[in-house]
């Protein structure tokens, strides 16, 4: 049985600066869960008796709360609830040069929408991107929008949190910086590296100048329509293209 206070409490992470200030956030349904208990554990896990008889946890040194299917849709974001839901730690992952030496990172300059973080972090898991540097601006990845629509992607890949341009200075001069522009090289044409830094940009505005002006190499997806098309791909979308060019060549 689930309390007005436990009630309150939960639905108060649907607001950033509860989730900061409590350094928690809300995952759900069967898969989520299961896949970040894979690398985290839950503070506090509510459950139908179904999940509960399916997953016992013996021992568990968490808080467990049974619920009725009625409560758990009181508790849930979504609209269709599916037996569990949980609060997790946000990690806190620290970042240094060799975070990102000899491998493949995306960053995001000012993406804004939850679905395209949430799947941008399903593309990263799919192509073997370990880290995604978000912009400040970018949509808080602890959105519990954001963490359904990673389908427990979010569990496999380390989100940073940092002020671009100026992680951007601190790297090597040489190291590969690619971007996506109207006025880049054909990514079907350039050659590309195994190492480097991908870096796609807000849903309207593209990069940055603050950004713009430190990628090193600038990419363009071309678009193959003869006559009038669409003014621009859906930043996941591209994102997805983009990753999959990269591992084509691997």
């Amino acid at each position: 049985m689930i309390s007005k206070n436990q009630l309150k409490y939960v639905r108060q992470f649907e607001q950033k600066k509860f989730r900061k200030r409590e350094g928690l956030f809300v995952a759900e349904g069967i898969k989520v869960v299961g896949d970040l208990m894979q690398r985290y554990q839950p503070k506090m896990l509510f459950a139908t008796h179904d999940y509960l008889n399916a997953h016992p946890f013996h021992n568990a040194d968490f808080e467990i709360i049974e619920v009725t299917a009625d409560e758990l849709i009181r508790l849930s974001f979504q609209q269709h609830p599916q037996q569990v839901l949980a609060l997790f730690p946000i990690p806190t992952i620290n970042y240094n040069l060799s975070t990102i030496n000899n491998k493949l990172s995306l960053a995001l300059d000012g993406v804004q929408d939850p679905g395209n973080l949430g799947t941008i972090i399903r593309i990263a898991d799919w192509f073997g991107i370990e880290t995604i540097f978000c912009s400040e601006d970018t949509v808080d990845a602890w959105n519990p929008k954001v963490v359904q629509a990673t389908m427990g992607s979010i569990s496999r890949v380390n989100l940073i949190y940092i002020n671009l341009p100026q992680m951007l200075d601190n790297l090597p001069a040489d190291f590969p910086v690619y971007g996506t522009f109207l006025d880049g090289r054909n990514i079907y044409e350039e050659p590309l590296s195994q190492e480097g830094l991908i870096i796609m940009g807000n849903e309207g505005n593209g990069i940055s100048d603050a950004v713009r002006s430190r990628v090193n190499r600038r990419l363009l997806i071309p678009d193959f329509h003869q006559g009038e098309t669409a003014d621009s791909l859906n930043v996941a979308i591209a994102t997805a293209i983009t990753c999959s060019e990269f591992r084509r060549r691997k």
